[in-house]
């Protein structure tokens, strides 16, 4: 399940990871490549998907095709991360609970990817400097602003990761709405059941403006994360009234 790294950065001090933490020190290599190993995985991850919950996608066209961009979708079941596959075609690299690398198989398919871990329990540099370096490698990165998994048709309390990493690297946030996942899979759950999913990306939201000196104040960045909350709800909002279940 990817995530964002809460709402801490670099700069809050809010504890330290644990050294022994899942996933720590892996290796991570950005590889903008789309191989022969990637592509086997991820047709056969969309086409799973595809064939279970047939999603249908709304406003593809405000991913930009190249440069970095952050996804964020927002976050009612497990299955979210994978229909952010649907959203573009560009090969995408995700934030993910390190509770998944408790299991070394399925960290070493996380990492092929395009996963990495993060410590959802403090502030985990390693994690945000990796988010960083995929962004000013002019990549795209899926972060769920919301932190976790949420319940109920409200989108509030966004986590300041998204607009934090969009203030450093000039990447556009572009919120995405998902309809029908917490039917489909809500959280608890551990088998999914055939509901419509449906996907509505929205017009992208710019990096937050810098002063004189080059850099973003904090008020800039809170503005930016206050600004995503009407933009993902209204997101939402149209992905849950098109599965024409609410």
């Amino acid at each position: 399940m990817a995530v964002s790294a809460q709402g801490a950065t670099p700069e809050s001090g809010e504890g330290a990871v644990p050294a022994a933490a899942p996933g720590r020190g892996q290796a991570f290599e950005i590889d903008p490549r789309r191989t022969a190993l990637y592509r086997a995985e991820r047709a056969l991850f969309v086409t799973a998907l595809w064939t279970w919950f047939r999603p249908k996608v709304t406003g593809r066209e405000h991913v930009p095709e190249t440069g970095p961009v952050i996804l964020a979708p927002v976050h009612r079941s497990f299955a979210d991360f994978g229909f952010a596959a649907f959203c573009t075609d560009r090969k995408l690299f995700f934030m993910t609970k390190d509770e998944m690398w408790k299991h070394r198989w399925l960290g070493k398919l996380l990492l092929s990817v395009g996963a990495f871990p993060v410590h959802r329990e403090s502030a985990d540099r390693e994690a945000l400097q990796r988010a960083e370096e995929v962004l000013r490698r002019g990549e795209a990165l899926v972060l769920f602003p919301e932190g976790t998994r949420r319940a109920g048709p409200v989108v509030e309390d966004l986590m300041e990761g998204a607009a934090f990493l969009s203030a450093r690297t000039g990447a556009p946030i572009v919120p995405v709405g998902i309809g029908g996942s917490d039917l489909a899979m809500p959280k608890g759950s551990n088998v999914p059941k055939p509901h419509t999913i449906q996907v509505v990306i929205g017009p992208a939201i710019p990096a937050p403006p810098r002063t004189g000196g080059g850099r973003v104040s904090r008020s800039a960045v809170h503005a930016t994360t206050e600004a995503l909350v009407p933009a993902l709800q209204a997101v939402y909002d149209q992905a849950k009234a098109k599965t024409g279940r609410y």
